[in-house]
């Protein structure tokens, strides 16, 4: 890690220097605590700690984990045990402080908060206890019943609640369960005015395209409330101008963030329902938290919350892993991998290259001979075939050089057609950052192909092929790999996942599942046996305190 606090003395400097914060987490605990007039090295260092784990995606930090930071792909952390100060003298000294307000009470202007063994920044302890208590009060009323396990009971729960969870990994039914939902809402309510919503805008038009209904469209939540341009928080609908739906379903929550949930909840009426939809095994959100996992697990929300279980997409070997997978069983997942046969299977050393080679270039080369002969159609189903999926974005495991190393490889294999150039035809794309004004998202793919007007990038806009202008299209990105994160909501008939390094903070449950699970043909692990059982041991538990308070 390069980016070395140079003005941070003391505990902070130690942590700086050895790869744990960096600037972006130093600053704002020197500027509060200087604020604040708290001068003990160590309140500094557990205010910078909590940052870190923020930005890592936690809510808070728990003080049982508080070694334990979920550090990025490039930290390369080794504290000495004589660095870190003593617990209780800690504690005490966080207590005491000025800058730390202790207990659940009321909002407090204090920059940190001590409750319940863990550290939040005082803004995100706002976030989850507006989420706790919004879920509390539709959950009012609720029986102690087990959740529904299958798909009727899961559309009887919706209609029967203030809240309700419909929750299961890919092809288990859950955009079916929307339909019959609103198709039985549409029968007993006819009246009632349904909102559909996704926590981004290429989760929201997967969502319209999936429900295949002319009469509602999807948007993002941002939009559904009523993201005001300029600021990140405010939101035309609040809870003094509620939003006027009486259904609100939300599909991929579980890449929605607390501070997201937060104003959702505030901005529903009373009497709404809310439909939480999503797989809460796939990896959560890009900001903090980790909502649906812990509406899921949490003691108060199990009557509300249905599980779908049976798969109708996967073959069944590709079940099987994701299911061993997800219940952390690392062993049966392995005699899955061995035994897999053309479905799934896990290669290291030549045999994967080779065999990657060989996924990699047939699709590769389909898609260079359509660009070439104008198919625009062809071109796009053969960048679907296959994706080559990695945990990480630089080095020897990651996209960047996984890219290159497929451009060679399609170089070798076709060189009259694979020409370079930024726009060359038979060029995949990905499109990263929003533009709405064309209909794009962030996460969506394309083929740039030539034309007579000159190159344009074509991509599956719903039920329609559409081009645009490479030239006004910002943040375009050679898609011949991309991070298992930008994977999510997408589906590919073949997928091979180049595994994370055994050590890695990236190798995790969470990442290998969501992997797995974008596969609906065959799915190759590049990597060896001990890199998928420490993946499936280590659960990303991201820290918060929103299972543990919601009871």
């Amino acid at each position: 890690m390069t980016d070395i606090a140079v003005s941070a003395r003391g505990l902070l400097a130690d942590f700086s220097s050895a790869g744990v914060l960096t600037w972006a987490d130093v600053h704002p605990a020197q500027q509060l605590t200087h604020l604040f007039g708290e001068p003990d090295e160590r309140v500094q260092l557990a205010l910078a700690l909590t940052v870190r784990a923020v930005r890592s995606g936690s809510i808070c930090l728990e003080w049982s984990r508080l070694r334990d930071l979920g550090l990025g792909e490039d930290a390369v952390a080794e504290i000495p045990a004589e660095l870190w100060p003593e617990d209780a003298g800690w504690l005490a000294a966080l207590r005491a402080s000025p800058a730390v307000m202790v207990g659940d009470g009321s909002p407090g202007e204090r920059p940190l908060r001590l409750v319940d063994d863990a550290l939040y920044l005082e803004r995100h302890f706002g976030d989850q206890e507006a989420v706790r208590l919004g879920l509390l009060a539709r959950l009012a009323g609720t029986a102690t019943a087990t959740g529904a396990t299958g798909q009727d009971e899961a559309i009887t729960l919706a209609l029967a609640h203030r809240v309700s969870v419909i929750a299961g990994g890919p092809g288990t039914g859950k955009t079916f369960t929307i339909r019959r939902l609103i198709e039985r809402l549409r029968g007993d309510e006819p009246n009632a005015l349904v909102a559909l919503a996704a926590p981004t805008g290429k989760a929201a038009a997967r969502m319209t395209e999936s429900l295949g209904d002319g009469s509602l469209t999807a948007v993002t939540l941002h939009t559904l409330l009523g993201w005001r341009a300029g600021s990140r928080n405010r939101f035309v609908h609040d809870a003094t101008n509620p939003l006027p739906h009486d259904v609100v379903v939300v599909d991929e929550t579980s890449m929605v963030s607390m501070l997201l949930m937060a104003r959702l909840l505030a901005a529903l009426k009373p009497s709404a329902r809310l439909v939480l939809v999503g797989d809460p095994d796939q990896l959560a959100s890009v900001d903090a938290g980790s909502v649906l996992a812990d509406i899921t697990r949490a003691p108060a929300t199990q009557p509300v919350v249905a599980r779908l279980e049976r798969n109708y997409r996967f073959d069944g070997t590709i079940a099987a892993l994701a299911r061993a997978i997800r219940d952390g069983e690392a062993e049966a997942a392995l005699a899955v991998l061995a035994t897999g046969g053309d479905h799934v299977a896990l290669l290291d050393g030549p045999a994967a290259g080779a065999a990657l080679r060989e996924r990699v270039v047939g699709p590769g080369v389909r898609l260079l001979e359509a660009a070439a002969s104008g198919s625009i159609a062809g071109a796009l189903t053969a960048l679907e075939e296959h994706r080559l999926l990695c945990g990480h974005r630089r080095g020897p495991f990651g996209v960047q050089h996984w890219t290159r190393q497929v451009i060679a490889w399609l170089a070798e294999a076709s060189p009259k057609l694979a020409a370079e150039g930024e726009f060359a035809s038979g060029r995949p794309v990905m499109v990263t950052v929003n533009a709405p004004e064309f209909g794009l998202h962030n996460g969506d793919t394309g083929v740039v192909v030539a034309g007579t007007q000159g190159p344009r990038a074509w991509f599956r806009q719903g039920a329609e092929i559409r081009s645009h202008s490479p030239f006004v299209l910002d943040g375009l990105t050679t898609v011949h790999a991309m991070t298992v994160h930008k994977a999510q909501g997408s589906q590919f008939a073949h997928v091979s996942v180049v595994l994370p390094p055994v050590g890695s903070p990236l190798l995790t449950r969470e990442l290998l599942y969501t992997a797995v699970t974008r596969a609906e043909s065959s799915v190759l692990l590049v990597g060896d046996p001990d890199a998928v059982r420490e993946a499936i041991d280590n659960p990303a538990r991201r820290m918060s305190g929103l299972a543990h308070r919601l009871r």
